[in-house]
Formats: C-alpha cells, sequence, structure tokens
C-alpha cells in the first residue's frame, strides 16, 4: 500500500469536502493536510509530505488560478525542492470552482507544473468524459477532465451540495493515484 498525502486549501468547506473523497478513494492510510486561512501548513504536514509516495494537490480556483493560500504555500515548498525531497514522488491534482469551466484547466496546469518542478511523476485522471445527452452531473468525469480532478459546486451550494457525480470522480481519481504510486514502489 502507498502513502497518499492531500494537502489542499478551502476557502468555504467545499474543496475540504473534494479533498476527503479522494482520500477515501487513495485508501486506509491516506492523510489530509489543511492549509490554513493565513497559506500555512503545521510542521507535521510537512513531515507528511516527506514521508508520503504520493502527493495530491487541492484548491478551489479563484480568478483562474489557485486561491493565494495555495499559492504560499507552493512558495514555501521550495525549501523541499532546493533539497529535491519530493524528486520521483507521485503527484495529482483537483480544483473546484463554482464555474463549470471557470478557467479550472490553468489551476490544473499550474499544479502539474509545481509538480514537476518538484522533479514528480503527474497522474492523469485517466477517464472518459461523460459527453453525451443524456449525461448529468451524477456522472463520472461530467466535467470532462484529463489532467487532473476537475469539480464544479455552485456558488449557492452548501458544503453537502457537491455534485454527487464530481464526489465519485473524486473517489476514483484518488485511488488512481495510489494504485500508480504502489506500482511504482513495486
Amino acid at each position: 500500500m502507498s502513502k497518499v498525502a492531500i494537502v489542499y486549501h478551502s476557502g468555504y468547506g467545499h474543496t475540504e469536502v473534494v479533498a476527503k473523497a479522494v482520500a477515501e478513494g487513495a485508501g486506509a492510510g491516506a492523510e489530509l493536510i489543511a492549509i490554513d486561512a493565513e497559506g500555512n501548513v503545521a510542521e507535521a504536514g510537512w513531515e507528511k509530505l516527506a514521508a508520503a509516495d504520493a502527493i495530491i494537490f487541492g484548491t478551489p480556483t479563484y480568478m483562474g488560478n489557485a486561491s493565494w493560500q495555495f499559492k504560499k504555500f507552493a512558495d514555501a515548498s521550495s525549501k523541499a525542492w532546493f533539497t529535491r525531497q519530493w524528486h520521483d514522488k507521485v503527484f495529482g491534482g483537483f480544483t473546484n470552482s463554482a464555474s463549470l469551466n471557470g478557467d479550472k484547466q490553468v489551476t490544473l496546469i499550474g499544479l502539474q507544473t509545481l509538480a514537476s518542478q518538484h522533479g514528480g511523476i503527474w497522474v492523469s485522471l485517466g477517464l472518459l468524459p461523460a459527453n453525451t445527452k443524456a449525461s448529468t452531473r451524477q456522472d463520472i468525469n461530467n466535467l470532462g477532465g484529463s489532467v487532473g480532478l476537475l469539480v464544479s459546486t455552485p456558488s449557492d451550494a452548501g458544503v453537502d451540495e457537491v455534485p454527487a457525480g464530481d464526489l465519485a470522480t473524486a473517489k476514483t481519481y484518488g485511488k488512481r493515484v495510489a494504485d500508480v504510486a504502489a506500482k511504482l514502489r513495486g
């Protein structure tokens, strides 16, 4: 079994719900590491990231990019970059915004770039899109992601209203990242 760490920022709680679904899919022992409202991660969180086989980034998309809190975390990860602490780890990422598109792809590309700067191995979503006329928000990959997990939660939705299809996709993605990490560990 691989050790998976999900490090995320959640402004209103929706992204945290997604992080928990990703962790559920990744299996027993998956660790959630919250980036706080000031963009900080506790020292114990950094230690969990160092010990992980796979790291999954999560952030809301605000104004076409990751939240400033996630960006602060990304900048702070330069210490791990300098020592190549995360080199050859498996990485994945997800983002959530209110709009169906909301420029989430830009955020995912940023997460993928961060993983690449660390010398990581990125895991794509690996799912076909639900793109027929009969498709609904209850379907797996109903937003048609490929680089990573895309989630859309309406701005007036409570944390218990993240679309079921997105949560099912989150669980599937968590499992995929954990499985790839396990295969690479041998």
